[in-house]
C-alpha cells in the first residue's frame, strides 16, 4: 500500500506566518481582548508533502489534487496597558495519510515546539518566545524585532459598523496590491492584526486583500491579567536568525521522525 504523508507547513510552523504588529503612539490603559477570524489562500509551495519517503512538489504527477484553496483560523489578541499577546487556534500539525483507493485521513498532532508572540506597545517591538523540548529538557528562547509599517495610506469618508464599533475605510498599497483597511478610534489603542498594516492611530477591525482577510468578531473589555501579556524574563535571549534556526531544526527533526514512523 502506498502511503502519502502531507505535513501542512502553514499549520506546522507558525514559522513563517507573521503575527500582528501594534503601534502605540501614546500610553494607554485600555485592556481587553479582540477576537478575529482570518482567512488565507493556501500556497502549495509552502507545504512539505512526502510520498513513500520522497518529497514531492507542485507540478509532480503524484502531488495531491485535493488540497483546499484556503485555510481559516481564529486569532485572539489580549491587551493590558502597554503589552499585548497574540494567539491563534491553528497551531497543530496537520498530517494527511492516504492509501491507494482509500479515503484521505487527517490527524492533528502537537507541534514540535511552542511559540508565543508578545508586543511591546511602547517599545515598538515584537517579542517571540520559542520553547523546544518537553518537561525537564525544555528550553525557552527569546528574540526581539522592531515593528515596521507601510506608507501610502488613503483615508476615505466611508464608514460601517464592525463588532459594534464604527470604522472608517482606508486603502493602502501592500504586497503589490491595494488593501482595504477598516479602522476605529472608539477603541483607545493602536493595533492591527497584520504587522505592516498598522495606522498612525486607531484599531484595525477588518483587513481585506485578494489573498487574505482578517475580521474582528468580538471585542471584550474584560481586563486580562497583566502577567499574561508579558514575555518570560527567564528565557534565553537570541537573535531572530538564531531563533529561526532553532525553529527549523525542531521542524526537521519532527518531520524525520514522522517519516521513520511511517516506514515502520
Amino acid at each position: 500500500m502506498k502511503t502519502i504523508l502531507c505535513v501542512v507547513a502553514n499549520c506546522l510552523v507558525a514559522l513563517l506566518i507573521t503575527h500582528p504588529i501594534v503601534a502605540q503612539t501614546a500610553a494607554t490603559t485600555w485592556s481587553g481582548q479582540i477576537s478575529y477570524e482570518g482567512v488565507r489562500k493556501v500556497d502549495p509551495s509552502q507545504m512539505r508533502i512526502v510520498i513513500n519517503g520522497e518529497q514531492v512538489k507542485p507540478g509532480d504527477p503524484n502531488f495531491p489534487t485535493d488540497i483546499p484553496d484556503t485555510r481559516s483560523f481564529g486569532q485572539k489578541t489580549l491587551i493590558n496597558g502597554t503589552f499585548a499577546k497574540e494567539s491563534r487556534d491553528d497551531q497543530a500539525t496537520v498530517v494527511r495519510v492516504r492509501g491507494d483507493g482509500g479515503v484521505p485521513q487527517t490527524r492533528n498532532l502537537p507541534r514540535p515546539f511552542t511559540e508565543q508572540i508578545f508586543v511591546d506597545l511602547q517599545g515598538q517591538k515584537k517579542v517571540t518566545l520559542l520553547t523546544v523540548g518537553k518537561d525537564a529538557e525544555a528550553k525557552t528562547y527569546q528574540a526581539e524585532v522592531p515593528l515596521q509599517r507601510v506608507s501610502g495610506w488613503q483615508l476615505t469618508d466611508q464608514t460601517k459598523k464592525i463588532a459594534g464599533y464604527t470604522c472608517r475605510k482606508a486603502t493602502v498599497p501592500y504586497k503589490k496590491e491595494t488593501y482595504t483597511v477598516w479602522v476605529t478610534t472608539e477603541i483607545p489603542v493602536t493595533y492591527s492584526p497584520i504587522h505592516e498594516l498598522t495606522p498612525e492611530t486607531g484599531t484595525v477591525l477588518l483587513i481585506e486583500g485578494s489573498k487574505e482577510q482578517f475580521k474582528a468578531t468580538k471585542v471584550d473589555t474584560t481586563s486580562p491579567d497583566a502577567s499574561a501579556v508579558k514575555p518570560n524574563a527567564q528565557a534565553q535571549t537570541v537573535t531572530p536568525e538564531q531563533l529561526a534556526d532553532l525553529r527549523q531544526k525542531a521542524i526537521t527533526d519532527f518531520q524525520q521522525q514522522l517519516q521513520l514512523n511511517e516506514r515502520n
